[in-house]
């Protein structure tokens, strides 16, 4: 059976904080509007967002760079990504000292492709097809190096699980933690931590409606496509699918999934910049839009995973909002 121990998430933690920081819970105040459907229930934010490079991505990416030699990262290092990975691998190779190149979806943010370059990785374009084979085949031809996966990687999910005992430290009695669910290495890591540290309480994913393979493989009872997978906004969460492998960690560890609208995700990222003056990007508001639904209650915990979205794209979708 595979597993995230809980004493390689304590290793990563003895040893990441160079250049990862500990983010911070804070408490944030809820529409009046939604006031009966959260009676009782008090939602903090996980900011990562905070984290030099605007993601949770460098704990894993540090987590895995650490345990190689330097003779493995002798030809440098790379990764797929829409471009959170793609940064946290980009300044994990940057303090090593290795080269880093990235396969890059065609679907990323200039934002990101702006943060990538700064960090001085080498970016190789390619379509969202050829990214989601390449995570599923662990490799390919047109790369060169030590692959560092974006999830599908023991370390990295143990490097991603820190942010799992830092809430448990921070708010000892929480009731559930909500992650968006893009690969699941995020939600595997800090699963792993939260459930050996606090074992009553549950953790749940966030995928929006357009993009929800983990809901589709919930109800088939197996790792699946999601059929008539659409690309948005929410471009950090949401693949084509569950990988086989991904499966039996997702299926044991999680409480379950919350789908929610791309219109609540919109709502969510509003109340997050108009209450707690923090810019989240679409895979943040989905775990936010999911907490706001009142299907997990007592104190919920939603990883704010990042907040790498362009600033026009992120104005777009606030700006007419308004909360109460």
């Amino acid at each position: 059976m595979r597993e995230i121990p809980l004493s390689a998430i304590e290793e990563a933690a003895r040893t990441i904080y160079d250049p990862v920081v500990r983010t911070p819970l804070v408490r944030i105040e809820t529409p009046r509007t939604l006031q009966n459907r959260l009676d009782g229930t008090d939602i903090f934010l996980k900011l990562e967002t905070l984290q030099p490079i605007g993601s949770f991505k460098i704990r894993g990416a540090q987590n895995v760079l650490r345990q190689h030699s330097a003779a493995e990262l002798a030809d440098g290092v790379w990764t797929v990504s829409a471009g959170n990975a793609a940064q946290g691998v980009a300044l994990a190779a940057r303090v090593a000292g290795v080269p880093c190149s990235v396969m890059v979806s065609d679907a990323a943010p200039a934002t990101k492709l702006d943060a990538i370059r700064r960090l001085g990785a080498t970016i190789v374009p390619a379509t969202y097809d050829e990214c989601w084979r390449t995570v599923e085949a662990h490799g390919s031809p047109r790369m060169r190096g030590l692959l560092i996966h974006p999830f599908d990687d023991d370390r990295f999910m143990a490097g991603n699980g820190t942010a799992g005992l830092e809430i448990v430290d921070d708010l000892p009695d929480v009731d559930a933690v909500i992650a968006p669910l893009g690969g699941g290495g995020l939600l595997a890591g800090v699963a792993s931590a939260v459930r050996a540290r606090r074992p009553s309480a549950q953790v749940f994913a966030a995928e929006p409606a357009t993009a929800a393979p983990f809901d589709a493989s919930l109800r088939n009872g197996r790792a699946s496509v999601f059929e008539g997978w659409q690309a948005s906004f929410v471009d950090g969460a949401g693949g084509k699918s569950v990988l086989p492998t991904m499966w039996p960690l997702l299926s044991r560890l999680l409480a379950g999934t919350i789908v929610v609208q791309l219109p609540e995700v919109a709502k969510a990222m509003a109340l997050v910049a108009n209450r707690c003056h923090v810019i989240a990007e679409g895979a943040a508001g989905c775990a936010v839009a999911a907490a706001l639904t009142g299907r997990a209650r007592g104190k919920i915990v939603a990883i704010v995973s990042g907040g790498n979205i362009d600033l026009s794209t992120f104005a777009s979708l606030v700006c007419h909002d308004s909360t109460s």
